[in-house]
């Protein structure tokens, strides 16, 4: 069993800086694929960037190439997105997304990420 805990969501300015973490409980973290999905409303939840269980390797969607960063700490249980740059478009609500290595699937309760013009 994982439960994921969000912080780090508000508002900010177009051009500024958040970074998001996501602490996980339980003894499956270490072996977990960790994401970072987003919804806006009216859209589809979308995958925003994803981390190996090592944290060698690192994927993100075009969209957020070269702005967000992710990260983990297996010591911690956190995972972390850095979001540099932001634009209104990044506007929606932010999941944190366990898939262990049993193909278990684990969300978070989301956190509002609100950039304005």
């Amino acid at each position: 069993q994982v439960q994921l805990v969000e912080s780090g969501g508000g508002l900010v300015q177009a051009g500024g800086s958040l970074r998001l973490s996501c602490v996980a409980s339980g003894s499956m973290f270490s072996r977990s694929v960790m994401n970072w999905f987003r919804q806006a409303p009216g859209k589809q939840r979308e995958l925003v960037a994803s981390i190996s269980i090592s944290g060698g390797t690192a994927n993100y969607a075009d969209s957020v190439t070269g702005r967000f960063t992710i990260s983990r700490d297996n010591a911690k249980n956190t995972v972390y997105l850095q979001m540099n740059s932001l634009k209104p478009e990044d506007t929606a609500v932010y999941y944190c997304h366990a898939r262990t290595v049993l193909a278990s699937n684990y969300w978070g309760q989301g956190t509002q990420v609100t950039v304005s013009t």
